[in-house]
């Protein structure tokens, strides 16, 4: 159904807060202290730099086999996950995915071993800084104020 807006979302829907580890963010915080969590930005100087949505997109490539699925699925749009693609693909010696033209057989997409070491290596990375940072990022919690009052 056309709606007259780019990305086809028809006037006075909400936008939900989206969390890139593929979980919708609910408004209804009773205790907004509960979970915090450790969020790495990899820059590897000005053209180049892994995070998380990047490391969550090259995980759900993996898992649906396309680009386009890829992005459904983390409610950002073709157009959007190709150029993240693009930028991962050109900022590695190897590339991290490869993909193939679709066709009457469809394409398809998948992590190259470049890719997987590199999706392997950043969530290596994101648990051992967690476990080493879990007392400090409690420490930190524990001075935030009780925003619900």
């Amino acid at each position: 159904m056309w709606t007259g807006r780019p990305g086809g979302r028809p006037y006075g829907l909400p936008v939900l807060p989206f969390d890139w580890h593929n979980r919708i963010m609910s408004d209804d915080r009773p205790d907004d202290k509960a979970a915090p969590s450790l969020r790495i930005r990899i820059v590897f100087g000005e053209d180049a730099m892994l995070g998380p949505g990047k490391a969550d997109l090259l995980e759900r490539i993996r898992e649906t086999g396309s680009i386009a699925a890829a992005g459904r699925a983390m409610a950002m749009s073709y157009k959007r996950a190709w150029m993240l693609v693009e930028e991962m693909n050109n900022a590695f010696r190897d590339p991290l995915v490869e993909s193939t033209r679709g066709g009457s057989r469809g394409g398809g997409a998948r992590l190259t071993e470049a890719g997987e070491t590199v999706l392997t290596n950043y969530r290596k990375l994101e648990e051992i800084l967690a476990e080493a940072g879990a007392a400090r990022i409690g420490s930190l919690r524990s001075m935030l104020r009780d925003i619900s009052e």
